[in-house]
Formats: C-alpha cells, structure tokens, sequence
C-alpha cells in the first residue's frame, strides 16, 4: 500500500508541474499576444483576420521545431557512434526542415502584407524580437 501510495505522490507531483509549466505558457502566449496587438496597433478588422492566420503559422513552425527534436537533435546524442552515412542522411533530413521552415516564413510574410501592409508587418517582425528579448531578460532577472 505505501508503494501505491509512493506512486501516487510521485505522479501528482509530475502533474502538478506539468500543469504548472502549462500554465506558464499560456501566460506567455497571452503576454505575446497583447504585446503584438498593442505594437502593431491592430484594427478590429486587422484583428480577426491577423490572428487566425498569426496562430496557424505559429503551429506549422511548432510543429517544425518539434520534427526537428524527435527526428534529429535526438538522434544526435549518439553522434560519435554514427557512421558517416547515417550523419549524412540526417543532415539531408535537417536540411529539408530548414527549408520548410523558411519557405512557410515566406508565404506567411507575404501573407502578412496583403493582410496588414508591409509596415505593420514589419512591425510584427520587430515586435516578435523585441517581446522575445524582454522574456529572455525576465528569466535571467528571476534566474538571479
């Protein structure tokens, strides 16, 4: 019984903390959200065409990042027992990644200026920076 109940904690604690990074980032999507509204003073009508089309690419990039960690970055760790051939061929699969993430940049910054105009989505491309630095500073603040 003290095993189960051992069990128990052990998994409410990895949930707890799961649920609590969750948490987390949705605070940050919400904190990203405001402040891109906010710098690209979006109209309402900018607004509900921006978003659904913003959140979409945010995906397709996610989505990217996260073939690139199961089908490569974790390959990797056994690099120094790979052949050639192997490294090789995940370099090939790399690539192609790369390529697809830049051509979605693409299309959704082309996007972006038939929805928003080029300023606005320059303003988006600095936005993003700018927000992403300001997390970065906060983390090293709390680190601290």
């Amino acid at each position: 019984m003290k095993h189960i109940s051992k069990i128990l904690i052990i998994a409410f604690m990895f949930a707890s903390a799961f649920l609590s990074a969750q948490t987390g980032m949705d605070k940050i999507k919400s904190l990203k959200i405001a402040f891109i509204t906010e710098r690209l003073s979006l109209t309402s009508d900018e607004a509900t065409v921006f978003w659904p089309v913003y959140n979409e690419h945010e995906a397709a990039i996610e989505q990217i990042r996260r073939r690139e960690r199961t089908e490569i970055r974790n390959k990797l760790q056994n690099f120094q027992n790979m052949s050639d051939q192997q490294i090789q061929s995940l370099m090939d699969e790399f690539l192609a990644l790369e390529d697809e993430r830049n051509n979605r940049n693409m299309a959704f910054l082309k996007k972006m200026t038939e929805i928003i105009s080029a300023r606005k989505t320059f303003l988006l491309i600095k936005a993003e920076d700018d927000f992403k630095k300001r997390l970065l500073q906060q983390i090293q603040k709390r680190r601290q």
